[in-house]
């Protein structure tokens, strides 16, 4: 049995998570989506759209999709659902979680690596984070929780827009990329979003492609390419600025930075890593800084193999493959990226700086 795709859609309370479940739900995409809603709110789907108000967790909808509702444990709820499917009990194409306002999705996605049995079964597609744009400079402020769910993601919308000037929607573009570099970002007409935008993303593939907002590199970088640059963002990120979100937003645009815990920082090298050095150190690392770090990825030159070396992890889990032949002529730089909760980037840099042959 092909694996089975999972989304997992996250987001702050409001930001149009329930809007872009219920066109998920209702469109007629020819797909049969299972949505797994882990969360009891005022926000759960209506029960217009369910054919049955059963008491089962799992309700089948109009249009041939089912949506449960968490009561137990993930895991089992998702054993629960491969196993109807393999008895044909339920007919379902892929998968949807959509997780709490105020939850790290970081153990959701946990749970699709530690399990063999729903390892053999599911597969990560991405992890989409919904923003409002109107409540997001203050949720980033007051909230942690709304702060990992950015660097968690692998795509952000950004919704109610309309709302907001177009300079503050670039301020908050720019606060977001420094968070997390790696996930494309667009705005959305609250939950309105293309399907195809929104499924097969691929953000969880081991792919030889690594995408950092050109625009932080070259701010980063200061055209040194070695990873060595001190020249670090925390100093512009206003040292005075006391945490409660109203003393911030008077429109400075993107003079005023917000001295965010989650920060990502790019580490680039022409020096082969020396692969015994590299898994010493990423073991030590993830060992100590694990929890806090949410995602991180790499395409790397390693010594004693022609072909790119292509790793990730999410928090405490790594996993790495060969990708392709370095092409004939082509640069040997490695690059990895790291999101996290204040992770001391010198210690990050110098210990990758060490591992190189």
């Amino acid at each position: 049995m092909a694996l089975i795709p999972v989304t997992i859609l996250t987001g702050f309370l409001g930001s149009g998570k329930t809007t872009l479940l219920k066109r998920l739900l209702s469109e007629a995409h020819g797909q049969k989506i299972a949505v797994i809603e882990n969360e009891f709110g005022e926000e759960n789907i209506d029960n217009d759209i369910l054919v049955t108000e059963s008491k089962e967790q799992i309700v089948q909808m109009s249009n041939g999709c089912i949506c449960c509702t968490i009561r137990e444990d993930l895991r089992e709820t998702l054993q629960l659902l491969a196993a109807k499917k393999r008895k044909n009990l339920l007919e379902f194409d892929r998968i949807v979680i959509e997780t709490t306002g105020v939850a790290d999705p970081g153990p959701v996605a946990q749970t699709f690596f530690m399990d063999e049995e729903i390892a053999e079964t599911y597969l990560i597609d991405s992890i989409i984070t919904l923003v409002d744009a109107k409540h997001a400079p203050q949720q980033l402020n007051d909230r942690q929780e709304a702060r990992r769910q950015v660097g968690f993601a692998d795509q952000i919308f950004l919704s109610k827009t309309d709302l907001v000037s177009q300079e503050e929607t670039d301020a908050l573009i720019h606060r977001l990329k420094h968070m997390n570099p790696r996930a494309p970002i667009k705005a959305v007409h609250f939950g309105e979003v293309p399907l195809k935008e929104v499924l097969d993303l691929r953000g969880f593939n081991l792919n030889a492609k690594l995408d950092i907002d050109p625009e932080f590199l070259k701010e980063e970088g200061d055209g040194h390419d070695q990873g060595h640059d001190h020249h670090d963002h925390d100093h512009e990120h206003g040292e005075h600025c006391s945490h409660p979100s109203h003393q911030h937003d008077h429109g400075h645009g993107h003079h005023h930075h917000h001295d965010d815990d989650v920060k990502s920082f790019v580490f680039r090298s022409e020096r082969p890593f020396d692969p015994a050095k590299l898994e010493d150190f990423l073991g030590a690392i993830v060992n100590i800084y694990g929890p806090r770090m949410l995602r991180y990825k790499g395409v790397l030159n390693m010594k004693g193999t022609e072909r790119k070396v292509i790793f990730q992890g999410v928090h405490q889990l790594m996993g790495s493959d060969l990708g392709p032949q370095w092409a004939e002529g082509e640069q040997r730089l490695s690059k990895m990226v790291f999101i996290g909760i204040d992770l001391p980037k010198d210690i990050f840099l110098q210990g990758l700086e060490q591992s190189l042959v």
